[in-house]
Order: structure tokens, then C-alpha cells, then sequence
């Protein structure tokens, strides 16, 4: 087939332009998804197995079978298909993939429209991909540092030459999955065995052992690991800009802000083009309650911003502390129906929807992450306190429980399940809120950490000293008064005027920020679609 647009049922699809369209309206196919359907319009309506598509499409990286069919799920999700019931691509059984239609050659003068649709056809995909704004350029817990992942993996050529253990281990590492990421750690690992002090081999084991840590719940001593790792490769080549934001992140995991921001920016003024780095100090400049700032260096990347995962998120939830719930809502109910396999897209809609008081919305948003198989601590603490909400203390309880075996190294989780378990020991709350304080003040920690504090100060009976602890984590930069207010955590203390003071001055720190950005930016981010 040698023409450069064809057109597929109600679809145009450009080779050439990798788009495409349905209806006029331009569908969110990029990266290894157009690679895939592309690969699948040259070869006609034949039958292609998965060797040859692991071939064309994702040499020179080794992948399963499996990494093929999620692939599939996300094309078909952009298309807005049902793999029950295709209309554009199906899979045979025990073979391969094929289109469901011949697609047809379009002339290069043919206008790059689509025919009217069929009146019984499904429309649902085509009305959220086209009323939803895609910008260029969140909120959440910790885990958010790894925004600065790929979105996809670069579709290198075929080639008959074998990938090396370093392209694969990248390869691995980039999937953001857990048993990809294992892999990547063994391949990265015999690439040191086979060349020791191999600084690519370093940055690279590295990082996944911070991910490990952020992202798949091992314990933190991952991230020491990682450490001495990345401090291994900067004194091998001082100037490494990845071997700097490795160890930005290795200290990003543990909750050491300053220490991560200190990577993050030195890799930054050894290459201001480190756009992975800049979006990582984005995050944390937001967790410090630096929005103007954070908001400015997610806009102010060098180059193409689809390739920073998690932007949009990151831009939405600093958009919705900034008093821009709309445009925020947008992005993240974009990112959630886009991709399904995105744990943080699965944490960020439903915690949207719960922090504006959209509690039966943010439970079925919650259950549709769940079914697709996220499984973070995040969501358990979110069932939990909709639990509570409701008035059902057995699943808040199970909820924590859950929570708390997921990530048992994690302070908050276990607090939250004894705190729910009840009774609860003045003496063993004011004891645990005493180390949390020792860490915060030691530098390790991030100022939602004093939430926590708060809450056990609270459950000791000592709320003077829970309304100063919500007060130091305002004073640290934390920012979310829309949590603050719709929690259950803080109802007891929610009438008191120093609960009222806190709220007020986190208000007035965040107009102050809010006066920082540029209205030109503002307007364009806030713009209706």
C-alpha cells in the first residue's frame, strides 16, 4: 500500500502527518499506539502475529505478548472501540491482530474528512475526546515524582542487529510497570557485572531502585541505595547531568525535598534543556507551596511536552489550587478516560472529585480505577475516608487495613487503621506524632506530613497542639484547602477558630502566588476547549 492517508470506516487516518481523525476532530493517537495502527493499515486486512509487530513495532526492545495487548487496549481506548464488539480492529485468536475493514487509499486531493456517521454507532468516545482542551504544557501524595517518566518509548527502526542489555534495561525501565521494572534492575545490573563502574549502568539501577520505593511500595532503604548509586556516578563524571537527577530523586523518594530540589537543579544548570529534570522540580516547588513557580517551570519546558508523563497532571492540580477547578477537571478526566494503565491518572480524578465535595462521583470514579488493576495506597485511603463519610467504619477500617499492608514502611497508612481500630492510647499517639515531628524537623518529610501529626495530636486529646501542627504544615507550604474542609480527618477540629486561622492564611499565601503568574498564562491554560 503507497498512499499516505486512508480511510477506515468512519476514520482518516495520515501516515505521512501521523494523525488521526474522526469527523474532522483529531483523536489522541501518538507514539507506539500510531506505530501499531500504522503497521496494521500497511499490512491491509491480513492477520499479523505478534512476532512480526514486536518486530516492526518495538525493535530493537524485547517485549512479551502482553506489552502487545495493553497496547492494543490503548489504541482501542483512543479510538473509543470495544474489543467485544470492534469496529476497527479484532483480535484472532492464538494469532495476532487484524483490522476489522479493508482500509481504503484516499487521494491526495481528497478533503481529510470523515463520512457522517451511522446513526446506531457508539459516539461517546468522539464527544470526550473533542470537548476536552489538550494542552502543551496534580495533586497527590509523594509518589507524583515520576511525571518526569516518557510517555511512550521512542519506536526506534528495525534492525538486525541484537539490543544491547542497556537498551533493554531502558527499555524496561521507561514502561513504568512493576515487572518491567524488575527486569530492567536485573538487566541493568548485568551490565555492571559485564563492565563495572559503567556510569549508564549506574544512573539507570539507580533509578530503578527509586521507583522501586515511589512507585511499587518497597521499603525506603531502595532509595539509600539509589543514592550511593547516583553518588557513584557523579564521581565518575561530575558533569553527568542524569547521574544529578538520579540523585535528585533517589532523595525525592525518601521525602527529602531540599536534598531532591538540590539534584533537580543542578542537573538543570549543568543542561536547562533536562526537561524531566525541570518537570521533577515543578512537583516539588508545588509541594512546598511554590505554585507560581511550579506552574512556570512545567510551562517553560525546551522541548516536546507530550514527551514529560504526567504534565497534565501536574499542570491541573496546580491549576485547582490556584481557583481554576474547571480547567483542572478537564485535564484530569481527559488523563483518566486516555490512559487506563496510568496509576497516578487513576489516583488523580477520583481525589479530584472527593476534595470538591462530588463524593458518589469520586466512589464510582474509585471503583473504575480499582477494576482496572491499580493497586496503590492512595486509593485505599481514599475508600477509606469516603467510608467514613458514609458512616461505615467496617470498610474505612478494612480500607486502611489494606492501605497499611500495601506500603506497611509508610507512617500515615498504619496510623489511619489504628487511629480507626480505636481505642486509641494518648500516650502511643503523642509518641508517634513525636517522631513524625523529629523526622519533619531533621528535613525528611514533606509539609502534608503534618497533617499527620495533627491527626494523632488530635486523637490524644490535645487539640491545641493538632491546630498547631495543621498551622506548621500551612507554614511549610502546604496548600490544599479543599481537603482540609471535606476530610473526615479534621471534622472535630474543622470548628475551631484556629482551624478557621489556618485555612485563612493558606488562602492568603496562595492569592499571593496566584499574583506571580502571568495573566497571559493564566488565560491560556484556563481557556475553554
Amino acid at each position: 500500500m503507497s498512499s499516505a492517508r486512508y480511510r477506515l470506516d468512519d476514520l482518516v487516518i495520515d501516515l505521512e502527518r501521523q494523525r488521526v481523525e474522526r469527523d474532522g476532530a483529531l483523536l489522541n493517537v501518538a507514539g507506539l499506539s500510531f506505530q501499531l495502527l500504522r503497521h496494521l493499515v500497511e499490512q491491509d486486512d491480513r492477520v499479523v502475529g505478534f512476532d512480526e509487530l514486536i518486530q516492526r513495532v518495538w525493535a530493537p526492545a524485547v517485549v512479551s505478548e502482553e506489552t502487545v495487548t495493553q497496547r492494543v487496549k490503548l489504541l482501542r481506548q483512543a479510538l473509543g472501540d470495544d474489543g467485544r464488539s470492534p469496529r476497527y480492529l479484532r483480535s484472532v485468536r492464538g494469532q495476532g491482530y487484524q483490522l476489522c475493514l479493508r482500509p481504503q487509499p484516499l487521494p491526495a486531493t481528497e478533503p481529510a474528512t470523515s463520512p457522517a456517521p451511522r446513526p446506531h454507532r457508539s459516539r461517546v468516545m468522539t464527544v470526550v475526546m473533542a470537548g476536552i482542551v489538550v494542552l502543551a504544557a496534580g495533586t497527590g501524595l509523594w509518589a507524583w515524582k515520576q511525571h518526569a517518566n516518557r510517555m511512550d518509548i521512542p519506536v526506534a527502526a528495525p534492525t538486525s542487529e541484537p539490543p544491547s542489555l542497556l537498551q533493554r534495561a531502558a527499555y524496561y525501565a521507561g514502561i513504568g510497570q512493576r515487572d518491567d521494572n524488575e527486569r530492567a534492575i536485573e538487566l541493568f545490573g548485568q551490565a555492571l557485572e559485564e563492565k563495572p563502574g559503567n556510569v549508564d549502568a549506574l544512573v539507570g539501577l539507580s533509578r530503578a531502585y527509586s521507583a522501586r520505593v515511589c512507585l511499587f511500595n518497597f521499603p525506603p532503604e531502595w532509595a539509600a541505595r539509589a543514592q550511593t548509586l547516583a553518588e557513584q556516578a557523579i564521581r565518575a563524571q561530575p558533569g553527568r547531568v542524569t547521574a544529578h537527577a538520579a540523585l535528585g530523586y533517589s532523595h525525592d523518594c525518601r521525602g527529602r525535598i531540599d536534598d531532591a530540589l538540590a539534584g533537580y537543579e543542578r542537573a538543570l544548570a549543568l543542561d536547562p534543556a533536562a526537561d524531566s529534570s525541570r518537570a521533577s522540580a515543578a512537583y516539588l516547588y508545588d509541594r512546598k507551596g511554590l505554585l507560581a513557580q511550579a506552574l512556570l517551570a512545567n510551562t517553560s519546558l525546551r522541548g516536546d511536552p507530550a514527551r514529560v508523563r504526567y504534565l497534565q497532571v501536574q499542570i491541573a492540580g496546580i491549576l485547582d489550587l490556584l481557583g481554576y477547578p474547571q480547567a483542572a477537571e478537564a485535564r484530569y478526566r481527559q488523563s483518566f478516560a486516555l490512559y487506563p494503565d496510568n496509576v497516578f491518572s487513576n489516583i488523580a480524578w477520583p481525589r479530584f472529585l472527593f476534595r470538591h465535595g462530588r463524593t458518589t462521583e469520586a466512589q464510582a470514579a474509585l471503583d473504575q480505577a480499582m477494576q482496572r488493576g491499580t493497586d496503590h495506597v492512595d486509593l485505599f485511603l481514599l475508600a477509606a475516608e469516603l467510608a467514613q463519610l458514609r458512616g461505615d467504619p467496617a470498610v474505612a477500617l478494612a480500607a486502611y487495613r489494606q492501605a497499611e499492608a500495601l506500603r506497611p514502611q509508610a507512617s500515615l497508612p498504619a496510623t489511619l487503621a489504628q487511629l480507626q481500630a480505636g481505642p486509641v492510647d494518648p500516650a502511643w499517639a503523642h509518641a508517634r506524632a513525636d517522631r513524625i515531628t523529629r523526622d519533619l524537623e531533621g528535613g525528611a518529610g514533606y509539609p502534608a506530613d503534618w497533617l499527620e501529626v495533627a491527626v494523632l495530636r488530635e486523637a490524644a486529646g490535645d487539640r491545641a497542639a493538632a491546630l498547631a501542627s495543621l498551622q506548621r504544615a500551612v507554614d511549610a507550604g502546604y496548600s490544599d484547602t479543599a481537603y482540609l474542609r471535606v476530610s473526615p480527618l479534621f471534622r472535630t477540629m474543622a470548628a475551631e477558630p484556629g482551624f478557621a486561622r489556618s485555612v485563612d492564611a493558606l488562602n492568603r499565601r496562595v492569592a499571593l502566588e496566584h499574583g506571580k503568574v502571568p495573566g497571559a498564562l493564566l488565560e491560556r491554560l484556563t481557556a475553554s476547549p
